[in-house]
């Protein structure tokens, strides 16, 4: 290192550099947001200091967060929350009695009566009781045990904690886990930097990303020469790619997963977000359960649900939780030391996940507004899901399966071969250079299909379908513009 003098004192550059800094830091990559995203602020910066652009806002179709695209907080939610930051309200008249009932419940379960105090590692009690009930009550009366939850900073952390506890092993024998490809960049980041092995298996893009059990077994089977496959994670209602599972392929994997004797991971995030006819969400706890002891008394599972999504969007507060099923004692002993490390997830989302698992029931006050609020904001997403795959359907070179749940629509775009050779000499991936044209030219901002991993040749970008139903027909109307645009200056 060169020894530079600085008034007389030789320097030894810094301690901490990217040469010698973590290597699996660098390794991880979270397309969401990404350097898009980042171009994407600094134009709205540009916007702010009165640089001309084509367009007067940047539209940010790249992250599913509810709020900033325009969704209004649910009343009841809002006013519990505000009961327990500022229990004095407690006096106003305002709010309704139920409110204030759930805010005492909250607050008589927290150290000083305040929702600043710590709570308990796993979670306040009272809440992983309230957890229980809603998964017993979404689950038919299958049984829930309030010790099997732990509560967490949005599902985001549980599963990097579910993660860590599975990663062991060197070269060979290091931790395999398999990911659906497309998948949410959470997994692969959160792999590289455990340093895991991600095994990909790929959706089924003509049969509507559906998972087929036999892309499964050829995955494995190729993985298991480089590593040990141990854990088989699946995002359902999907993202990106918004399919839902039917009952039967959700029977298929847990079979596969006891005979390949793999940890099952659900992220389940999305199980409000359902809009396709025929289309159900079924839990893999239930179903699993349903399939009768040979399988329920033994395949090891986690499942993982938020509040950062459905109908509530309330991804700021960091609300979540996971349950785990048929975990080894001893290592349930181990995860409970892991999170107590952390000392606990914060706890005003502990007490918005209580409002989202035990809401408004039919002789409260707050029951009425409640329920034509969560209808009103699910019905708009089922119509906005509808219209963004028509309209993208009649663009040519344009493909949208239906977006069956969730909250985003990951349409195949064909791009010309001159400007997959123009994308290459700027040293970019196709698509990201589609949407970074998109981004300059029209102020959308969306995620390039590489982001999520796509099968070779293929290219794709992942929308949200959030945006106001008004936004979302300008936002539609402006992709199609630009695609036919583009095609046009490469054909």
């Amino acid at each position: 290192m060169s020894q530079q003098a600085v008034n007389g004192v030789p320097s030894r550059g810094k301690v901490l550099t990217v040469d010698n800094m973590n290597p699996n830091v660098k390794r991880v990559e979270y397309a969401v947001r990404g350097p898009i995203v980042q171009r994407a602020v600094q134009i709205e910066k540009e916007l702010r200091e009165g640089v001309k652009k084509p367009f007067t806002e940047v539209i940010k179709a790249n992250i599913g967060d509810a709020h900033a695209m325009g969704q209004k907080p649910i009343t009841f939610l809002r006013q519990v929350l505000a009961l327990c930051a500022y229990p004095e309200l407690m006096e106003d008249n305002k709010f309704p009695e139920d409110a204030k009932k759930r805010a005492q419940r909250i607050l008589d379960a927290c150290g000083g009566h305040s929702i600043g105090a710590y709570s308990a590692s796993q979670g306040i009690e009272c809440v992983r009781q309230d957890v229980a009930r809603y998964i017993e009550k979404r689950d038919g009366g299958i049984p829930s045990n309030p010790d099997s939850i732990y509560l967490s900073t949005g599902a985001s952390d549980a599963i990097v904690t579910m993660l860590k506890l599975l990663v062991c092993g060197e070269g060979h024998d290091r931790t395999g886990v398999m990911i659906s490809i497309p998948q949410y960049p959470l997994y692969s980041a959160a792999l590289a930097d455990l340093g895991a092995v991600q095994i990909s298996y790929y959706l089924d893009e003509d049969k509507c990303w559906s998972l087929d059990v036999a892309e499964l077994r050829r995955a494995l089977n190729a993985a298991r020469q480089h590593c040990n496959p141990r854990v088989l994670c699946i995002i359902n209602p999907g993202n990106p790619t918004g399919q839902v599972q039917s009952r039967q392929c959700i029977e298929d994997v847990i079979k596969f997963a006891k005979e390949e004797h793999l940890f099952l991971m659900a992220d389940e995030v999305y199980q409000d977000n359902v809009y396709a006819e025929g289309c159900k969400f079924h839990s893999f706890k239930k179903v699993l359960f349903e399939m009768g002891p040979e399988y329920s008394s033994t395949v090891e599972m986690a499942s993982f649900h938020s509040t950062s999504k459905c109908y509530m969007g309330e991804c700021g507060f960091r609300g979540g939780y996971m349950e785990v099923i048929n975990m080894d004692p001893e290592v349930k002993a181990q995860l409970i030391k892991l999170v107590s490390v952390r000392l606990c997830p914060p706890v005003p989302g502990q007490a918005l996940l209580d409002l989202v698992v035990n809401p408004p029931q039919p002789d409260e006050p707050s029951y009425t507004t409640f329920m034509k609020e969560r209808t009103a904001v699910l019905a708009a997403l089922a119509e906005k899901a509808k219209l963004t795959e028509e309209i993208f359907n009649t663009v040519p070179g344009i493909t949208c399966n239906p977006v069956q749940g969730a909250m985003y629509t990951f349409p195949r775009i064909t791009l010309p071969q001159k400007a997959i050779d123009k994308a290459k000499e700027q040293g970019q991936v196709p698509d990201m250079y589609y949407c970074m044209r998109l981004l300059e030219e029209e102020g959308i901002c969306l995620v390039p299909g590489s982001g999520f991993g796509q099968r070779e040749g293929t290219f794709h970008f992942r929308m949200t379908i959030l945006p106001p139903t008004e936004k979302l027909k300008v936002v539609l109307q402006k992709i199609r513009d630009f695609h036919l645009r583009f095609t046009q200056e490469f054909s």
